[in-house]
């Protein structure tokens, strides 16, 4: 039964990635090369015992494919961006942020996550209601009569795509419109002060979401995390996919973390991944199943299984203040990113400690 779990988790991370896989080749990011990055996040994540996954990542592939002139400085971004984290990872700074932050602003961002995926998944049902409705509606059923993720995503994303099947509506999500030549092709990379804006984007928006994102992970499949283990893991999968013309992957909340055995149900799925787009298979598997399928199991991960715990700790802990540090931290992450969530939270901590709040 364990096996059947881990193997149904998978298959569950594989589905959730399809939609924002088919994203990333409309901004014009090739999909075979981004099999070396899921390579890289399976043979990591076996080394280390590491229970968080590496896959698309709607945000990360927006901002990458919407700043810069052209794809040449869009993969520049992606490369030069992943080598600061990777320097960052292996001096072991973000794990040393957390312990400086202290645990009001860790769980004020977590929580500030759970509401930011309780709004992806809202405007995704509204954008396809009937999709959305169907997705949400069985997510929250599985999940009350369960209380189980695997279930819970296998269940709305299966039940959705076969609605969508027999609807026939057309996704936005057209793989049709993607610019990049399939293949290994070397990039050449270039330097200039849009790459480095753009790098520099990239790296605040992952020192965030790695740190937010790992954690609840970790909190999910009850084990240690290390954020600086992810980031160097994320960060290497990052510059083997952009060097060929890949897309950016990064590390992402998955239902692989409430597996049985969390580790090896992550490494696959991204085997799994990579054989897709090494197959090129990615937009014959992907048609099938809409963006808004995964909607029901954002509004559970975020709204019954992030937000509540988290914010409790967030806004009640310890300490003169320590709840309105947090409930800053946490709205600021809800309507903008982690990274400027937790720098919110850190002014305000100093404030109050300079004026004695």
């Amino acid at each position: 039964m364990d096996i059947w779990k881990d193997i149904l988790a998978a298959l569950s991370g594989v589905l959730n990635a399809l939609p924002q896989g088919l994203l990333a080749m409309t901004f014009g990011f090739a999909s075979v090369p981004t099999a070396l990055a899921f390579v890289v996040g399976a043979v990591g994540s076996a080394a280390t015992s590491n229970v968080a996954v590496i896959s698309y990542q709607a945000e990360t592939i927006t901002l990458a494919g919407t700043m810069g002139k052209n794809m040449r400085e869009r993969l520049s971004m992606i490369f030069f961006g992943a080598a600061i984290l990777l320097v960052i990872g292996l001096f072991g700074c973000l794990e040393s942020l957390i312990d400086w932050i202290g645990p009001i602003i860790t769980t004020g961002m977590m929580a500030g996550v759970g509401i930011m995926l309780t709004k992806v998944a809202w405007d995704m049902a509204k954008n396809d209601r009937i999709i959305g409705i169907t997705s949400m509606v069985s997510a929250l059923v599985t999940y009350f009569a369960t209380k189980d993720l695997v279930y819970t995503i296998t269940a709305s994303v299966l039940l959705s795509s076969i609605v969508y099947t027999f609807i026939k509506k057309k996704d936005v999500t057209n793989p049709a419109n993607h610019l990049m030549k399939e293949g290994m092709f070397r990039q050449k990379l270039v330097v200039n002060p849009s790459v480095i804006r753009g790098a520099l984007a990239m790296v605040c928006l992952n020192i965030g979401a790695n740190i937010a994102f790992g954690k609840i992970n970790g909190e999910i499949a009850n084990t240690d995390v290390n954020v600086d283990t992810l980031t160097i893991i994320s960060s290497l999968a990052d510059m083997a996919s952009s060097f060929f013309g890949g897309a950016p992957v990064e590390i992402v909340i998955s239902a692989t973390a409430s597996a049985p055995h969390a580790v090896w149900s992550g490494v696959l799925m991204m085997v799994l991944m990579a054989i897709i787009l090494f197959a090129k298979l990615l937009p014959k598997i992907g048609k099938f199943v809409p963006s808004a399928s995964i909607a029901g199991f954002l509004f559970v991960l975020g709204a019954i299984v992030t937000l509540p715990g988290n914010a409790i700790s967030a806004l009640t802990g310890e300490g003169a203040g320590n709840g309105i540090v947090g409930g800053v931290t946490m709205i600021v992450t809800a309507i903008t990113d982690p990274f400027l969530g937790m720098l919110a939270g850190i002014i305000v901590q100093f404030l109050m400690t300079v004026f004695g709040f």
